[in-house]
């Protein structure tokens, strides 16, 4: 029992090991409860249960703040609260490449979910791999904060100066392509699998295929390879916590992957969001350079102002488009 109690309380990237373990407790019981019984059927998923769904995600995360703040104080909480405000921002540009995705193979929304849900477990190690090696480069090089600072006020002014938007042709992938090349992939969906197995001329027994559900999934995770690429330096400046930066992702992707459904629907009456996120970025970028010259901002005025922008831009998008129709 000593010793049981030893490694729990052993630091695991500054961190004890049971609040590590608790976390992946929370997200493994969250995943089963959503796939296993309130999923367990495939259907379409509407509007209504779809924000609903968000939140039940988006208060496990506010009550996983509140445990933060109990356990390793106020800070630490603020920062989670920043860096999960923060991590769904700068992830909703990525509900418009899930439904191009969804589009492009043709995936009925009965099936989506399915396809999110199992990329939900990619993010996990993805995010996992990236942030420890983010870690690893902030603990041994200090500048590497300063050259965050710059990509993330580069990224901003560049996406605020855009005046196009950039719809990528799907067809011409060099993934996509790669996996046609490679593997044996069928040209219609076979009900909600992402294998199935069917005997091809000439053959005398049936082969194992790919489905273009399985196509879509692995396209969605390279997309959210490409968005964390902007977002997870956007969160190591606002701490270098691992357990902080992870934690406050995974649980911002499993809200926002909730909030999908409802978010395809109404993206077309966010006309503002591309420069607030711009104005986030900015933001973020530049306080690791003022930190030089007026010390750390304090968390709770991040926070503020980060949530200021992503209301503001909201609120902005959705009176100035509230004439529109369509908006089901």
């Amino acid at each position: 029992m000593d010793q049981l109690l030893e490694f729990l309380s052993m630091p695991l990237l500054g961190t004890a090991t049971w609040l590590w373990l608790s976390f992946l407790g929370i997200v493994i019981a969250l995943l089963v409860f959503d796939l296993g019984i309130l999923h367990r059927d495939q259907h379409e998923i509407e509007m209504r249960e779809s924000l609903l769904l968000y939140s039940g995600y988006f208060g496990v995360g506010v009550l996983f703040g509140l445990w933060v703040w109990h356990e390793l104080g106020a800070q630490s909480a603020l920062e989670f609260y920043t860096g999960f405000l923060v991590e769904q921002s700068l992830s909703m540009d990525n509900v418009f490449v899930m439904a191009m995705i969804f589009g492009f193979f043709g995936i009925p929304r009965r099936y989506q979910h399915r396809v999110l849900f199992w990329g939900i477990l990619g993010v996990i190690v993805l995010r996992a791999i990236m942030i420890g090696l983010g870690t690893a480069l902030v603990q041994r090089f200090d500048w590497i904060l300063y050259l965050f600072g710059a990509f993330l006020l580069f990224t901003g002014v560049k996406m605020m100066l855009s005046r196009e938007e950039h719809h990528p042709d799907l067809a011409q992938n060099p993934l996509l392509r790669f996996l046609r090349r490679h593997i044996r992939v069928t040209d219609e969906l076979h009900e909600g699998h992402f294998f199935t197995h069917r005997r091809p001329p000439g053959s005398d027994r049936p082969l194992l295929y790919a489905t273009p559900l399985l196509l879509a999934l692995v396209l969605i995770e390279l997309a959210d390879l490409v968005f964390a690429v902007d977002s997870v330096p956007a969160v190591f400046a606002i701490t270098q916590d691992p357990f902080i930066v992870y934690t406050s992702n995974i649980f911002a992707i499993l809200g926002l992957r909730s909030l999908y459904f409802a978010l395809a629907a109404l993206m077309h009456r966010f006309i503002y969001l591309k420069y607030t996120l711009a104005l986030v970025l900015i933001f973020i970028g530049g306080k690791i350079f003022l930190h030089g010259w007026i010390g750390k901002l304090p968390a709770l005025l991040s926070l503020g102002v980060t949530f200021g922008l992503l209301a503001g831009g909201v609120l902005l998008s959705l009176l100035k488009t509230r004439n529109r129709r369509g908006d089901s």
